[in-house]
């Protein structure tokens, strides 16, 4: 129920967040259109301006789409998207592209103390730990390590079931329904192990940049746990702020 009055949360902001609960919910899935602005007006009994301002907040944050002359769509995940909105590495030219990936392992395992944490598991849950290589223009440039919670993605981990796209978050959404909205990044520099040299051709102590992910649902609930080692040879982060 809206309420309005002193003290109580603006009315557009109020819709903002039902709307994101419909979405959270799967109530509305992503790709599928919403009612328009006048029917939502309508239906809550508020101006179509009001609606408006809720929704346009929603597109400016990737939780839905304006398709000209069609309507507005819940956000889907595909190769744009993991490209200009999760993705930060550029080269030296400022050119950025989205990274070939060749998976290494992909384990079922009982969680680590600091993947329960980052993830809220738990002591001793099982996850699923990818590890893949990435490579730019058929050099390799990263190496990650992917931690889920095996209970949401059940199949994974399983001998064979190895085969992974480049793009996971929309194997997550499009397989599994869950659909990644936000991240939080920690950045870090770290000298490359041995490990790290012979998958990116590297010596060992090469200064490599590290970046730390965990990957939240619409509603913020960890999902992913993402550590990328990037060498910075030809490479480098770039993420502009609004």
């Amino acid at each position: 129920m809206l309420t309005t009055g002193k003290g109580s949360i603006s009315l557009y902001m109020q819709i903002k967040e039902l709307l994101t609960t419909k979405i959270g919910k799967g109530e509305w899935l992503p790709g599928s259109i919403i009612p328009s602005e006048i029917n939502l007006a309508q239906e809550l009994g508020v101006s179509q301006g009001t609606v408006r301002k809720a929704i346009t907040e929603l597109v400016e944050n990737n939780v839905l789409m304006r398709k000209q002359g069609r309507g507005t769509f819940v956000s889907i995940h595909d190769t744009d998207r993991a490209l200009f909105h999760f993705f930060h590495i550029t080269d030296n030219n400022n050119h950025k592209v989205l990274p070939d990936s060749r998976v290494l392992h992909c384990r079922t395992k009982p969680a680590s103390r600091m993947e329960s944490a980052k993830l809220h598991l738990a002591a001793g849950t099982d996850v699923v730990r990818i590890e893949r290589v990435r490579s730019i223009s058929a050099k390799p440039t990263m190496i990650e390590t992917i931690t889920l919670a095996a209970g949401s993605f059940d199949d994974l981990g399983r001998e064979g079931n190895c085969d992974l796209p480049n793009t996971l978050y929309e194997l997550y959404e499009k397989r599994y329904g869950i659909t990644i909205h936000s991240a939080d990044e920690q950045l870090r520099a770290v000298a490359a192990s041995r490990h790290d040299g012979k998958i990116l051709n590297l010596e060992v102590g090469t200064p490599l940049l590290e970046i730390e992910r965990v990957a939240l649902t619409l509603d913020k609930t960890p999902v992913e746990l993402r550590i990328s080692r990037c060498s910075t040879r030809n490479h480098h982060y770039q993420n502009t702020i609004f």
